[in-house]
């Protein structure tokens, strides 16, 4: 069980990039490891109480949510927590504060909920935080939202949560692997980006809340694995990225009622046999990825940097790489991606989330049995 350390790692690393991705003035870094000792830490959210080192919750797969602090000093898991379903990619997913926390003290994740007969599906719930120091409990616990149908499988769980400027809640969902097909349908949903109010229920606006047989939380469909979400900054769309198969991840600014068209389309092919699937690379109806990986990187984890704490860099998206074992900055024109930069590639570590921190940092969450936080310090 994690012990409360403090490990600074100041080793400095040269950011620059190659000429594939695209030349950039090098900027000098330091991965700044702050905590460590968590077991597969998955989603961070930073308590209000700010000082001069944040507190922050952060989610470990196997269902513990803890809250920790830039000191070092890890809580006990937090109590109240309803049960998950840890197999395969599934467990204890996303965690986002209420934009009115500090009134209602409302916190709200996402995980996989177990069924009956082995079966499970992505589900959201909430609960009020009650906080002292390191040592905290959820009471009120509600779950606000569930995947339907549910499937017996371990894969594609998603899951972010954003929530807007008007206050809704978006909820990415994988389509659970198996059941690729279902992202395409308005019937299910597996595939989608669904957007809901605070309490579950269904905005009126939604794009398909009144079409006879859609499900009216569907936002935007033709999804695969949806890990990366954030709003913009400036416009407050929310932008996301997503698994592809073998090859084909992809970040798409995330529209009302747009397919993204999987898997009619996509830039990736079968596992294996690299065979190619559905129609190809672009349909008509279906919405081109600003910018897509091929080989894969597995995308996990995405914020934009709106401080100044990187000159030169305000305004660009930031993503987490698993299998690439690297942070990419993105550079970006309005929706248009002018640079590539692949950073921390000596790093060695899986980045499992991305947050820009209420001191204009980025954090990074690494995925292992020694899951760190680490801030990106210049």
């Amino acid at each position: 069980m994690p012990m409360n350390f403090l490990r600074r790692a100041t080793a400095t690393l040269l950011i620059s990039s190659s000429l594939a991705w695209g030349a950039a003035a090098a900027q000098a870094v330091k991965p700044v490891t702050l905590v460590r000792g968590l077991e597969r830490p998955w989603g961070l959210a930073f308590l209000p109480e700010f000082e001069a080192q944040p507190r922050m919750l952060v989610t470990e797969k196997a269902g513990r949510m803890r809250i920790v602090h830039a000191n070092g000093e890890v809580g006990p898991p937090i109590a109240g927590l309803p049960p998950v379903d840890a197999r395969g990619q599934g467990g204890l997913l996303d965690v986002v504060l209420d934009p009115q926390h500090e009134r209602n003290r409302w916190i709200y994740w996402s995980y996989s909920e177990p069924s009956e007969g082995g079966t499970n599906s992505t589900a959201v719930a909430r609960g009020t935080l009650e906080a002292r120091g390191l040592e905290a409990r959820l009471s009120e616990v509600q779950v606000i939202f569930r995947q339907a149908p549910k499937v017996q499988s371990s894969l594609h769980f998603g899951s972010r949560l954003v929530f807007g400027r008007d206050g809704r809640l978006f909820v990415t969902l994988g389509d659970r692997y198996s059941r690729r097909d279902d992202a395409q349908a308005l019937g299910n949903l597996h595939g989608k980006v669904v957007r809901i109010e605070a309490d579950g229920r269904v905005p009126a606006d939604n794009p398909f809340a009144s079409r006879q047989g859609a499900r009216g939380e569907i936002w935007s469909l033709g999804h695969r694995n949806v890990q990366g979400a954030a709003l913009h900054p400036q416009t407050g769309e929310l932008w996301t990225h997503e698994h592809g198969p073998q090859g084909g991840d992809e970040v798409n600014v995330t529209e009302a009622g747009r397919n993204y068209g999987w898997p009619v389309i996509t830039y990736g092919a079968e596992y294996g046999s690299g065979a190619r699937i559905g129609e190809g690379t672009g349909k008509a109806g279906m919405e081109q990825p600003l910018v897509h990986w091929v080989p894969s990187i597995a995308p996990s984890g995405m914020a934009f940097v709106s401080s100044d704490r990187y000159p030169g860099w305000k305004g660009d998206l930031f993503v987490g790489a698993l299998r690439g074992q690297l942070l990419v900055r993105l550079a970006l024109d309005g929706r248009k991606v002018t640079q590539q930069q692949r950073l921390l590639r000596d790093f060695g570590e899986r980045i499992r989330d991305v947050r820009q921190g209420p001191d204009g940092w980025l954090y990074l969450l690494t995925d292992g049995s020694d899951g760190k936080v680490v801030r990106l310090e210049r």
